[in-house]
């Protein structure tokens, strides 16, 4: 028998239904194997305990066919593994969507960019009404696009469902020679991981295609590292954007470590500071600081002629950035997260403005190869007060999801927890305020917010690292881009609402490997028979298509008290 399925007396594990939906039977003893097929193509819905549920998009098809893949490999797929014939319209779904990645062409014109493709695909986007004001001119199979237009053309018709193929090509940015080190300044051996080295060389590859696209890799990978080492590729002065200014700075400290560049060549463009070098680094609040009707960081910074833009985090952009970055499509982008599920639906926007995904390495592979440390994750149910469930019950529905993060039993559960990991370093991670500071004073640990200034940040972290602070407790701002790499504990006490994304940051702060090889732990306390619950499941969607399982308990099974 073909394909992955390997039970020939048990249905195959894949149901299809017609509007992309597919289910997968977790008991059935290929299920690991179908799910890493699936995700080439699709992305997890919901994850019960019987079936999981996958869905086809239209955006997860593009990027399919941006990395390589067929129509008739993904159809192989889901014929060999379903259990029932594949619906018709499914099937035309996978040919008409994978086929349009391609089928819309941009290229370099004289004066202007040409659209090209089959004139009765031009003759039905010509139609949109929004596309008028950035046409220059008609010819038979090609449409002439105003010069200034190149992204808002693309981001348009993303929008309307037509992927387009850039091969314009990019300006060259002032040169910038470096190297990579093969020390480090701290001192100790540096050499590109192979996966490392692969997505640099998918990110580069392709003449006029290559140059722009999007390397997903899981936290603790060292994503950092293939943005510094594709900046060597490039030999260009380069822009790298980040959520933050502590994250600024780890790129800088990070470029001085594992480059020969000098505190010269680099940057800070910040609050703080405004230096513009070979490599500048700054942040996307900069860039969306609006005096009036203009973005004075923007045009300064666009003033300068890059070779290469970094977007670190880049499924954070913020919508402003999203209109800026149609701006600067004559210079390669390169976009690193750990997931490209965005909350807000705005997944076409990245296609298009910052380009398809290149590279990606699922975790659980990841991990199986030993670059990242093994995690088990916990799903803690906790009681409700009774005197709490009555003002619940008469609450609205986003109160509801407050009184519910904010359950005193949860502190119970917190010190049963610390009690456990006294030897390790732990993070408490919420969403509110009051929630984190009751936490602190309970516990006896440091409260880090975004009130706290930035020097304080700065010393709480290091401290961490160090080893003077085992356990730290933090809201959001430490969700991205946070380098704490002996965290190996992390329990999470609220979140924001049923963030996918957060879910992933989240347990991305324990991802680097442990000096003792030991395995780390992920605690979610969730209250039971709320609302609570219900968007920890979509929470956990993320990490659950990346392999990883939860273990759900309830507080009395590890000693938190009940009512």
């Amino acid at each position: 028998m073909t394909g992955v399925s390997s039970s020939k007396s048990l249905p195959k594990p894949l149901i299809v239904q017609s509007d992309g939906t597919l289910l997968v039977e977790t008991a059935h003893p290929d299920f690991e194997a179908v799910r890493d097929r699936l995700l080439g193509f699709a992305e997890l819905f919901k994850s019960p305990e019987h079936f999981h549920t996958y869905r086809i998009s239209t955006i997860s098809l593009w990027h399919a066919a941006a990395m390589g893949q067929t129509p008739e490999t993904v159809l192989r797929v889901l014929h060999e593994q379903s259990r029932y014939p594949l619906p018709l319209n499914l099937q035309q779904m996978v040919l008409t969507e994978m086929n349009k990645y391609g089928s819309l062409t941009l290229v370099l014109g004289d004066g202007c960019h040409l659209l090209e493709g089959e004139r009765d695909l031009l003759d039905e986007i010509r139609r949109l009404p929004e596309l008028k004001a950035h046409l220059s001119g008609r010819k038979r199979t090609v449409l002439q696009i105003k010069e200034h237009a190149r992204g808002a053309v693309k981001r348009l018709l993303a929008k309307h469902g037509y992927p387009v193929r850039d091969r314009v090509g990019y300006v060259d940015g002032d040169p910038l020679p470096l190297t990579l080190r093969t020390r480090t300044q701290s001192g100790r051996a540096f050499l590109l991981r192979p996966y490392q080295q692969e997505a640099v060389e998918r990110f580069a590859a392709g003449g006029v295609d290559g140059g722009s696209g999007v390397v997903v890799l899981p936290c603790g990978a060292g994503k950092t590292v293939v943005g510094i080492a594709a900046i060597a590729r490039m030999q260009t002065h380069t822009l790298i954007l980040t959520p933050n200014i502590l994250a600024a700075r780890q790129w800088i400290a990070e470029l001085l470590d594992k480059t020969d560049l000098t505190a010269d060549d680099i940057g800070e463009y910040t609050s703080e500071h405004k230096h513009i070098r070979a490599v500048t680094v700054t942040t996307y609040q900069m860039l969306t600081y609006r005096s009036g009707s203009s973005y004075p960081h923007f045009e300064r910074l666009n003033s300068v002629r890059w070779g290469l833009i970094v977007y670190d985090e880049v499924h954070l952009l913020p919508a402003p950035i999203f209109r800026l970055t149609a701006d600067v499509q004559s210079t390669r982008r390169l976009g690193l997260t750990a997931t490209l599920v965005r909350e807000d639906g705005a997944e076409h926007d990245v296609f298009a403005m910052i380009g398809p995904k290149k590279y990606e390495v699922p975790w659980k592979v990841m991990e199986q190869g030993g670059y990242l440390a093994p995690t088990e994750c916990y799903e803690i149910n906790v009681p409700l007060p009774r005197d709490w469930r009555i003002r619940y019950t008469a609450a609205a529905k986003r109160q509801k999801y407050r009184i519910a993060s904010l359950n005193p039993q949860k502190y119970e559960v917190i010190r049963t927890l610390l009690a456990k990991h006294q030897q390790d370093r732990v993070l408490i991670i919420g969403q509110y305020l009051e929630q984190l500071e009751e936490a602190g004073a309970r516990f006896g640990a440091p409260v880090l917010t975004g009130k706290t200034k930035l020097a304080e940040r700065e010393r709480l972290f290091r401290q961490f690292r160090d080893g003077a602070v085992s356990v730290l407790i933090v809201s959001k701002v430490a969700n991205v881009a946070i380098d704490l790499p002996d965290a190996n504990v992390a329990i999470q006490i609220s979140g924001a609402f049923g963030s996918r994304q957060e879910e992933a940051q989240r347990i991305g702060r324990l991802l680097r490997p442990n000096q003792d090889g030991s395995t780390s732990a992920f605690y979610t306390v969730v209250t039971r028979d709320t609302v609570d619950r219900e968007l920890a499941n979509h929470r956990q969607l993320f990490l659950t298509e990346q392999g990883y399982t939860y273990r759900v308990l309830n507080a009395e099974e590890i000693g938190g008290s009940a009512p």
